[in-house]
């Protein structure tokens, strides 16, 4: 709203996304919100976690895809050569946004309980969270 304080009030908001090559938008979910997203430039490989555990896609430029509300998704860049662009529009000014990674290995849960949910070790646990970036 800093950049667009016309939306105040409208519950929508939106965002341009800039996606280096391959680089990706890790796992994550807006509580408040479905998204849309508008391929601008380039091509992302997207996809979201439902009832049937999956949906990936491959986006061009000029596709569009909806995530809807709460449901865990992501989008990645695997080209190794250009750079892709995107638009995103919320159905809220407020949509919220909640790191899968973050949420899980930033957290206060228990290494042990992460190990067995993971099916690992602690060290493994303990070696992703020290690859993770606050």
């Amino acid at each position: 709203m800093a950049e667009f304080p016309t939306l105040n009030g409208q519950s929508v908001s939106y965002a341009v996304l800039e996606f280096p090559r391959n680089i990706v938008n890790p796992p994550h979910m807006h509580p408040r919100a479905s998204k849309l997203l508008y391929v601008l430039m380039g091509s992302l490989d997207v996809g979201f976690v439902d009832t049937t555990n999956k949906l990936f896609t491959l986006l061009l430029q000029g596709d569009i895809f909806v995530f809807p509300k709460g449901l865990v998704h992501f989008q990645f860049n695997s080209d190794a050569n250009n750079a892709a662009l995107a638009l995103s529009a919320f159905g809220s000014a407020s949509p919220g946004t909640v790191s899968v990674p973050n949420s899980v290995f930033h957290s206060t849960i228990d290494d042990n309980v992460l190990a067995l949910s993971f099916k690992t070790d602690v060290a493994t646990i303990q070696k992703i969270k020290s690859g993770l970036s606050c």
